[in-house]
């Protein structure tokens, strides 16, 4: 047997890892089969069994990656981290060209964007059965975020690379994260009057941040 195998975003190991160009397409269908499981019904309903008859292979082909409930709990929440961390690095080539005159705005509207669309990602976040692998991998992945924010400002020249940026830039992350989830929480499409005070928020966080690099000059 291979030994587990970490998929993108650090969430969880796969028992083993397909070779074979069909048993990567049958993993990555019982996986698209386990997020709309999730999404109808929750985290609760994702059992090894419904999902294996949903996606027509047999448990024992299902236990051979994804040995339990947490296991496929694991990996979408892997293949979200996936998106939302491509996505920030596209943020970060984007700032860098455009010159942002609002970053705030431009980020909050760009993740606010993803929440939309990733049905399965606020039905995994928003249920309780998250796993204290995948609770680890998010803390894990709001570092990166928080990294790719670092890279942002410094690509806007707002700042400069210290520990005090990567702790500032942290902080926002933790704090835009809640407020999303808030959002999101009240309305699907995201509760439009939260997201805009979040801004306000972060905005000013922003302005207090790079004045500590102006009055360090």
């Amino acid at each position: 047997m291979s030994e587990p195998t970490t998929r993108p975003g650090g969430a969880a190991p796969l028992r083993r890892t397909p070779q074979q160009a069909r048993s990567r397409a049958r993993l990555a269908r019982v996986l698209e089969t386990a997020e709309q499981i999730l999404i109808r019904d929750g985290v609760e309903a994702l059992t090894t069994t419904r999902v294996a008859a949903a996606a027509r292979v047999s448990v024992g082909s299902l236990y051979q990656y994804l040995p339990d409930r947490d296991a496929i709990i694991d990996a979408l929440a892997a293949g979200y981290f996936a998106k939302l961390e491509a996505a920030m690095d596209a943020l970060v080539e984007a700032a860098a060209a455009e010159r942002w005159e609002d970053p705030v705005g431009v980020l909050l509207d760009a993740f606010a964007g993803i929440y939309r669309s990733e049905h399965g990602f606020r039905a995994l976040w928003f249920g309780s059965g998250l796993t204290e692998r995948t609770r680890a991998a998010d803390r894990d992945h709001k570092r990166r975020i928080a990294d790719g924010i670092r890279r942002v400002l410094l690509a806007l020249g707002l700042a400069r690379d210290d520990e005090d940026l990567a702790r500032a830039c942290h902080s926002a992350v933790l704090a835009a994260d809640a407020l999303a989830q808030e959002a999101f929480r009240r309305e699907p499409l995201g509760d439009a009057a939260l997201l805009e005070e979040a801004k306000v928020m972060l905005r000013g966080y922003l302005a207090a941040v790079t004045a500590r690099y102006r009055d360090r000059a």
